[in-house]
């Protein structure tokens, strides 16, 4: 007795991934060329016509360069990662880094972001190495060390940029004087006339490496000058807000510089509420030119 046949059911075909041989046909070059062509190697010359066949060619098929081979033939990536940042940022660093992810663009580089809250230091810089980025923009929410620059370069990294109030060995840095910001700010205060004058530090995690050198500042504009510096711990909130404005004419104060504009807002509607007059009583002052100020 012969057995039933068993057919096994027909798996619907899936859609093929092109390849750069497909480019290749379609075009009727090599692929040689389309991998210069797709790659913008500039060492090589070929014609516009050429060039634009091939990415007819490789928009028609949907075909697109795998990252990751084009990193192993040329031994880097074309990948810069930036650490995003976990601490309020104003139009400045807004337009700075817009206007530098458009140049690395042009440059064909890919900017890729990356969530960093909760990473520090060392541990920061493996995370980002796994990636193998050709570059690293740190805006400075991470304090990155030097051992954490070792890491990234032999990774493959050929610049780690900081941005921030210190220099970190084997990085490009772009440093910010946070402490002048304190200062001319005071300065502008007991110009004015102030002379009993607090300074907002935000408790908020992260901001004590713009606070603390802005405090500085503002002890250095007071030096000589008669006038002093209260330091003033504030969260931002309305209840931690109304509690400081609670106390502020048993705090003496004539004047504050309020860290920046946010924090300037928010204690200036305070102020308000609790009967204080604002520029009578007491003069605000921000900074960092955010939308709020």
């Amino acid at each position: 007795m012969s057995q039933p046949t068993e057919h096994t059911p027909e798996r619907p075909l899936g859609r093929t991934v092109p390849t750069s041989a497909d480019v290749a046909r379609l075009a009727g070059v090599s692929r040689a060329t389309v991998s210069y062509v797709l790659n913008n190697t500039s060492a090589v010359r070929i014609s516009e016509p050429t060039r634009r066949r091939v990415r007819e060619a490789a928009e028609e098929l949907g075909y697109v360069p795998h990252a990751a081979a084009r990193s192993l033939r040329a031994g880097h990536s074309r990948m810069v990662l930036l650490p995003t940042s976990h601490v309020p940022v104003g139009p400045l660093y807004s337009r700075f880094f817009n206007d530098f992810q458009w140049a690395l663009r042009r440059l064909d580089y890919t900017v890729v972001q990356y969530g960093s809250v909760g990473l520090e230091g060392e541990e920061a810089a493996r995370a980002w190495a796994e990636l193998r980025p050709v570059a690293v923009v740190s805006l400075g929410a991470v304090q990155l060390t030097g051992q954490g620059v070792e890491i990234l370069k032999r990774s493959g990294a050929r610049a780690v940029i900081t941005l921030g109030t210190q220099h970190v060995d084997g990085t490009h840095a772009l440093l910010m004087d946070q402490g002048r910001v304190g200062e001319v700010a005071t300065a502008h205060l007991v110009e004015t006339g102030r002379r009993t004058i607090g300074v907002v530090l935000p408790e908020e995690p992260g901001l004590d490496i713009f606070s603390g050198p802005r405090l500085d500042g503002a002890r250095r504009a007071v030096r000589g000058t008669g006038a002093t510096v209260v330091p003033l711990p504030l969260r931002y909130d309305e209840e931690s807000a109304a509690a400081l404005a609670g106390r502020w004419r048993e705090l003496g104060l004539d004047a504050v510089f309020a860290y920046n504009d946010e924090y300037a807002m928010l204690l200036m509607r305070a102020l308000q509420d609790a009967g204080v007059a604002v520029p009578e009583d007491t003069a605000v002052v921000g900074a960092d030119d955010l939308l709020l100020g």
